[in-house]
């Protein structure tokens, strides 16, 4: 009797964690370095992006808020005469997330998030230089997992997802550029989350 009260106390206390009105704020964070030589060069690049999420649990199973993404890139190249390109990129949208508890310590979810979104592109070769600026959408589609470590703190783990996004660019000399990705099992992502 006592292992089906606690097991009914910790039901309760998984379900609590993430209930109708609660307020979901959560982040992920991705930085990468590379290194390298080809022939008769070196290449050095670095990439930084953050994407924040807020959001409100309007339902049991659903969640929908607000999303944003920042992030810069910088590559350099040493061969006859060094280049370098720089990358800056924000985005702002909403996200819609159906979420699935499948016990008081794991939950599934998928999250359909939409917005617009902005690039600054800088590119310099020697004494030449080039800035071309778009502006564009995305819509995406990423499935997760959730693990709850402690009173609604938790990770998000997930392994890739559908996306579709757009760029317009205002030099004429620059092609539009439209993409569609599918990564599942390419990609890997660790976000932090808590529920209010």
């Amino acid at each position: 009797m006592k292992k089906m009260l606690l097991i009914a106390m910790l039901t309760v206390f998984g379900v609590m964690n993430a209930q109708k009105g609660s307020v979901l704020v959560m982040g992920n964070l991705e930085y990468n370095s590379q290194n390298g030589t080809a022939v008769n060069s070196e290449i050095k690049s670095r990439s930084f992006v953050f994407w924040p999420k807020v959001g409100y649990q309007f339902h049991e199973n659903w969640t929908a808020g607000i999303e944003g993404g920042i992030g810069n890139a910088k590559t350099e190249s040493k061969f006859v005469e060094s280049s370098e390109s720089k990358s800056d990129v924000f985005s702002l949208g909403g996200f819609l997330r159906y979420s699935k508890p499948l016990n008081q310590t794991f939950s599934a979810y998928v999250d359909l998030g939409s917005g617009f979104q902005n690039q600054k592109s800088t590119n310099s070769n020697g004494s030449i230089s080039s800035v071309d600026k778009g502006n564009g959408f995305y819509v995406s589609l990423t499935p997760a997992i959730f693990i709850n470590v402690n009173n609604g703190f938790g990770l998000n783990f997930n392994v890739g997802g559908l996306g579709y996004n757009t760029f317009n660019y205002e030099n004429e000399n620059v092609n539009d550029f439209k993409n569609f990705n599918f990564s599942f099992g390419k990609a890997f992502s660790v976000g932090i989350s808590k529920n209010f």
